[in-house]
């Protein structure tokens, strides 16, 4: 794989280059760590203690790998992923491939917003005000906002996660115990024990999802970065990957030191962390992890109608783009609406079955993802489309790899949830 050298010389052009490019990769890495997410590493430091910390490096370097192909391949082509799978495998596969999409996306958009809810009600406040509110800002950042602007909002959105940071340092974990499980062999023993086994699925199954190479690939295209740029791109890529994966790392960290520590394993969301936190790290951390869990769900919530958006208007020939006003890309934009309207809509339906939807969203998620990845790596490797950055021998060995692990742990993760 042969990717050109920075076109400035001298740490200062190199910097303001990164800065012109930064965005897209760092904004769609920590954009994972969702409510979803933050509620996958809360119960895994709270059950599991320090012991699942060795899992960060492997998960990283999955979503590296992955991201870096994503964005490589939008730099190169200049097209979206759902543009390229139609383009080269046809509509029908594509129109297939965007409907499990939707459906998955839409579980997942509606558990952001429930996840906005329950951030809320820790303190108090009603989700029938806070849902709809949060609505409309969502919708309102997006339509009345161009590419630029919104990515503005979105850098800032991931620049909130050092709560995480502060509140994993609030917590006054054991940091060397916490040092030596991120870097030391897993015992073998733990892949005995079944809850053992089904958080390492959990932690692996919440890494990548598809709706993540459809948005990273589109933003790439419409922030108009090219081959050209594509080096400190990577970078971007690289250092959003790396902080995500760090304020995952506290996230685990906060809730080891604190709960598992204080016997407190119980929890099922980031709200139950958020709250058990409290008596045992102070109001502080206790605030600063109910502000993350906001922040996240309510980025998420912009995201991934985002994200649906673009796949399905470039896999179906139609007009999309944030820089495009709503009359340009009525399609694209009714779509974004109707993904919000419908998703906080159903958080507020008394005895909607949000739970059974979040679950389908998930089994859907453990389907689509293996036929995404593969995708991909088809297409990474079409010298015709990509020229000279394909894939080198190495890289795609590490790929295939990482994304089977991921595939299969993913459906692993769907299996075990269908069974609850």
């Amino acid at each position: 794989m042969q990717l050109p050298a920075l076109p400035f010389r001298g740490w200062r052009s190199r910097l303001v280059l990164f800065l012109a490019v930064v965005g897209p990769g760092f904004i769609t890495a920590n954009v994972d760590n969702d409510a979803g997410g933050i509620a996958t590493y809360s119960v895994a430091g709270a059950q599991f203690g320090y012991s699942l910390l060795w899992t960060m490096i492997p998960i990283t370097v999955a979503l590296v790998i992955v991201q870096e192909m994503s964005s490589r391949m939008g730099a190169v082509t200049g097209k979206g992923l759902s543009d390229l799978i139609r383009e080269e495998f046809g509509l029908r596969v594509t129109f297939l491939l965007m409907l499990a999409l939707v459906a998955t996306n839409f579980g997942n958009i509606a558990s952001e917003f429930a996840g906005v809810a329950s951030s809320f009600e820790l303190f108090g406040v009603s989700k029938y005000v806070v849902v709809p509110l949060s609505a409309l800002l969502v919708w309102g950042i997006v339509v009345h906002g161009t590419y630029r602007s919104v990515e503005k909002v979105f850098l800032s959105a991931s620049a909130f996660y050092v709560c995480y940071i502060v509140s994993g340092v609030l917590a006054h974990p054991d940091w060397r115990a916490a040092a030596l499980s991120t870097v030391t062999r897993p015992e073998s023993t733990g892949f005995r024990n079944y809850g053992y086994l089904s958080m390492i699925i959990g932690l692996a199954g919440t890494t990548i999802a598809p709706w993540m190479q459809f948005y990273l690939q589109a933003s790439i295209v419409e922030k108009g970065i090219t081959v050209r740029q594509y080096a400190t791109s990577r970078l971007d890529v690289i250092v959003g990957c790396l902080f995500a994966a760090v304020v995952a790392w506290f996230i685990v960290v906060a809730c080891a030191a604190t709960l598992h520590t204080g016997g407190k394993y119980a929890i099922e969301s980031g709200a139950d962390a958020a709250e058990a936190l409290r008596p045992l790290a102070g109001d502080w951390a206790f605030l600063l992890f109910a502000a993350g869990l906001f922040n996240a769900s309510l980025f998420a919530a912009s995201i991934l109608p985002i994200s649906t958006a673009y796949a399905v208007c470039e896999g179906l020939g139609l007009e999309s783009g944030l820089d495009k006003r709503f009359e340009e890309a009525p399609v694209f934009y009714w779509l974004y609406t109707a993904l919000v309207v419908f998703g906080a809509g159903v958080v507020l339906l008394p005895g909607f079955p949000l739970f059974r939807v979040m679950v389908l969203s998930q089994v859907v998620n453990g389907v689509l993802l293996p036929f995404v990845l593969v995708f991909v790596l088809m297409l990474i490797n079409d010298r015709e489309l990509m020229g000279e950055h394909i894939n080198s021998r190495w890289y795609n060995v590490v790929s295939w790899f990482a994304i089977t692990v991921l595939a299969v742990l993913t459906i692993a993760m769907v299996v075990a949830q269908g069974r609850t």
